[in-house]
């Protein structure tokens, strides 16, 4: 019995109406059904019945102190097909005050970002398959993240691996 691809994410959240208009503004998602304080949420080219439930717990809530003080997730990472499309995410997190890194790791890159609640999360663009060598297989390296030349390297328009 293999596992074949993660369906959904939960995510405990202060408002869900703040998180909503965040996931939805920025990243494109749509809402897929709400209740009294909490939202079902499809990503723009998901198959998923929904990628994210947003559960509010309240404004008086403390931050996540996973990875720092107790061990918990420490980020969701959502993958778009073109670099094109991870350009255009960098300008619309970075628009939200949101992007808080973009780093190279060979076959992955990868913007960070935060949400209202201060919860991490990931968009990245793989390097297509067919093209990963084996000198990038051997490489763990993370360097910082030049979209202009990565964009320049594969082209704006190369559909990444899925």
């Amino acid at each position: 019995m293999g596992i074949r691809r993660l369906n959904h994410a939960v995510l405990y959240i202060r408002d869900v109406q703040r998180s909503v208009a965040f996931y939805r503004d920025v990243l494109a998602f749509r809402v897929v059904h709400e209740l009294p304080g909490a939202a079902f949420l499809q990503a723009p080219e998901s198959d998923n019945d929904h990628d994210l439930g947003l559960f509010q717990v309240g404004p008086d809530v403390g931050d996540s102190t996973a990875g720092r003080s107790t061990v918990g997730l420490y980020h969701l990472a959502w993958t778009v097909e073109t670099l094109a499309d991870l350009a255009d995410h960098a300008s619309r997190l970075r628009a939200a005050g949101a992007l808080v890194g973009a780093s190279d790791h060979v076959t992955t890159k990868a913007l960070y970002a935060k949400d209202p609640d201060g919860l991490e999360f990931e968009v990245n663009w793989l390097v297509p398959l067919d093209r990963v060598t084996e000198d990038m297989r051997a490489t763990v390296a993370t360097r910082p993240l030049d979209l202009d030349a990565e964009i320049a390297h594969w082209g704006a328009d190369l559909v990444g691996m899925a």
